[in-house]
């Protein structure tokens, strides 16, 4: 027994305490740590908890808000639970504006995976068969642990000469999440206000009867390691749940899931990434205590983001959705949630019909709130009318880009008319001009509804930069290397993949070998009107419907097919000039929030055809108009289309 105590006892700098072997608090009994439960099978383990651990603490990428997580520590051990994500840097960075070098050591808590071990009593940081994994400024950078993660249970010890030390730790803020275990303790800290946290009797009053009378818990008071540190929790009512200090836990077989008045379930990250296409994100509210319970909802600003972190240009423009405008409709009424704006709800006890609430969130995609790819970031908090949770959620979201490709089409819902108007004589009869021809006094052009609208397919790719241009056709697929690729030709696309891939053809537009499209004079998003000119050749016999190859009156050829007649003789040239107008989007949740992925608006088309040539040079030509409206939406992010 002697010889395993020396094999657990680890030297800390502040004393030499048998770390590895603690006592259950109010006992006598001897209680071994992990430590001294040696089994080959927690050995085999060791190397797969460290693995994963290391792991989680990679830092993702999403980009989310920061804010900054105060812990209030003493000389001596503390305990720490984080609620922000400080994984952009490393420990060594994080403790590196200290002058004072007031930490020493961190030791990071990883809950077991496996329901056949467990824990009866609070653990003390040990490096061997342990589930502490731990970085010291004496190793630095060579420490196992180099990195903080989210919603963990930590060690921290200060050096002696200094009494308090406040660490302020810029992460992104992320929602709690929790694995709880009937297996023995649990390491776990609660997302109760950071300014004026409750009472450990008032904090339980409302939660679940079992879990109030069955809990103890356990708490880190500075100092040495040692019966009273970490030590019961005596004084529930003068007992603070202080936000940010972890908590060792004992429940007997009892699960718990209270861990405060409200359960917020956001995401599998605990962040809301909306990127820079996606509309909404549901999240859940849930009253967990036995009385009525007023849930209120505020989108406060980001903090600036740490050096070397992207730049946060504002506050994400977020919607909540509303109900139905109708009972026929699917346009639902929102809610905008502006810069410290809130939303409310009152919840019913726990178990009861609405008690739970889910509040759908979407990017308001049709308001201009920065340049295209600007970051912007956000903090939901949620509180509750007790004053004992405070849940942040981080809302991160990109200004929407438009480049890619746009497929959609467009309604005529207008079209003008060529109707001459002749002179008549008194006797009402058509007069003659000087040619011998009807004389014409005027024309009417104007536009008419129709009685069935009439769909064109509009294929348009906005590049990275400059102009749109409009298809008559496009392949989407992969190429060689199996990427994403637009394509003007079939040949660019892997052979091995056709089955996915897919052409996309607009019938009315003219075919060209060149497929080049035709370039609008800006490019295709929100608020632009832009125009592209498509000209069909009087002797294209591939599209023009003038053209008609082996009708004598109509191949462009004179009597003996040997010479080409001029324009205007048997065909005539095409030109059309279409116009696309957007427009804003209607005003319901839906519509704003699918803008970023749809365009809609106006859409106009001039169409000349053109014929002989009169004096002085002058072509005769003929206007025709239409109207109506069109959509479109992007189906690829693909920056270019590949010749």
């Amino acid at each position: 027994m002697e010889d395993l105590k020396m094999m657990n006892t680890k030297h800390t700098g502040s004393g030499s305490e048998g770390l590895g072997l603690t006592s259950r608090p109010g006992s006598t009994r001897s209680m071994p740590s992990m430590g001294s439960m040696g089994s080959m099978r927690s050995r085999l383990l060791s190397a797969t908890l460290l693995s994963l651990a290391l792991a989680a603490l990679a830092p993702g990428v999403a980009r989310a808000q920061w804010l900054t997580q105060s812990v209030d520590l003493k000389a001596g051990w503390n305990s720490m639970f984080l609620h922000v994500d400080p994984s952009h840097a490393t420990l060594d960075e994080l403790v590196a504006t200290d002058p004072s070098f007031a930490i020493e050591e961190v030791w990071m808590w990883r809950p077991e995976l496996s329901a056949q071990q467990f824990v009866d009593s609070p653990q003390s940081p040990a490096s061997t068969d342990s589930r502490w994994t731990s970085w010291t400024r004496v190793q630095g950078p060579n420490s196992a642990l180099r990195k903080l993660a989210p919603n963990t249970a930590y060690l921290v010890r200060v050096k002696a000469s200094v009494p308090a030390y406040t660490w302020p730790l810029k992460g992104k803020a992320v929602a709690p999440r929790y694995s709880w275990t009937t297996s023995g303790l649990n390491f776990l800290g609660f997302p109760t206000p950071q300014g004026a946290p409750p009472m450990f009797d008032t904090f339980l009053a409302r939660g679940p009867g079992e879990f109030r009378s069955n809990a103890k818990f356990y708490r880190y008071v500075g100092g040495a390691l040692g019966g009273n540190n970490p030590g019961l929790v005596f004084f529930p009512r003068t007992t603070p749940v202080r936000r940010g200090e972890a908590f060792w836990i004992q429940s007997g077989d009892y699960f718990n899931r209270y861990f405060g008045p409200l359960e917020v379930q956001a995401s599998e990250t605990g962040i809301l990434n909306y990127g820079d296409i996606l509309r909404s994100i549901g999240v859940r509210v849930r009253n967990l205590t036995s009385g009525t319970v007023t849930a209120t909802m505020r989108l406060m600003a980001s903090e600036a983001a740490p050096a070397g972190q992207v730049m946060v240009a504002g506050l994400p423009p977020l919607l909540v959705r509303g109900a139905r405008k109708s009972t026929t409709s699917l346009a639902y009424d929102y809610t905008a949630l502006g810069a410290n704006g809130t939303v409310t709800w009152t919840l019913p006890p726990a178990g009861q019909a609405g008690s739970e609430v889910e509040v759908i969130l979407g990017m308001d995609r049709s308001v201009n709130a920065g340049n295209a790819g600007d970051l912007l970031a956000g903090v939901l908090r949620f509180t509750d009318s007790l004053g004992h949770s405070q849940v942040d959620v981080g809302v991160t979201a990109k200004v929407g880009v438009y480049s890619g490709l746009w497929v959609g089409s467009a309604e005529l819902t207008d079209v003008g008319q060529y109707l001459k108007k002749y002179e008549r004589d008194p006797a009402n009869a058509p007069v003659l001009d000087a040619d011998g021809k009807y004389k014409v006094t005027s024309v009417d052009t104007s536009l008419t509804g129709v009685p069935t609208t009439y769909p064109l397919r509009l294929i348009v790719h906005n590049p990275s930069s400059g102009p749109a241009r409009l298809f008559q056709r496009l392949f989407t697929g992969h190429d060689s290397q199996t990427n994403p690729v637009v394509s003007a030709r079939e040949s660019n696309l892997n052979r091995n993949l056709l089955k996915d891939a897919r052409r996309i053809s607009a019938v009315h537009l003219p075919f060209s070998d060149a497929n080049a499209g035709w370039a609008f004079s800006g490019a295709v998003v929100p608020g632009a009107q832009v125009t592209a000119t498509v000209t069909t050749s009087f002797d294209d016999t591939g599209s023009n419907p003038f053209v008609h190859q082996y009708h004598p009156d109509h191949d462009n050829l004179d009597a003996t097919f040997r010479r080409t007649v001029p324009q205007g003789s048997e065909s005539y040239t095409v030109v059309r000039e279409i116009t696309l107008k957007t427009t804003p989007p209607e005003d319901d949740f839906n519509s704003r929030t699918a803008a970023g992925g749809s365009l809609v608006g106006e859409y106009a088309e001039v169409v000349k055809v053109r014929g002989l040539a009169r004096g002085g040079g002058k072509v005769d030509e003929r206007r025709f108009e239409s109207r109506g409206l069109f959509s479109l939406t992007r189906i690829s992010a693909v920056e270019a289309v590949r010749p």
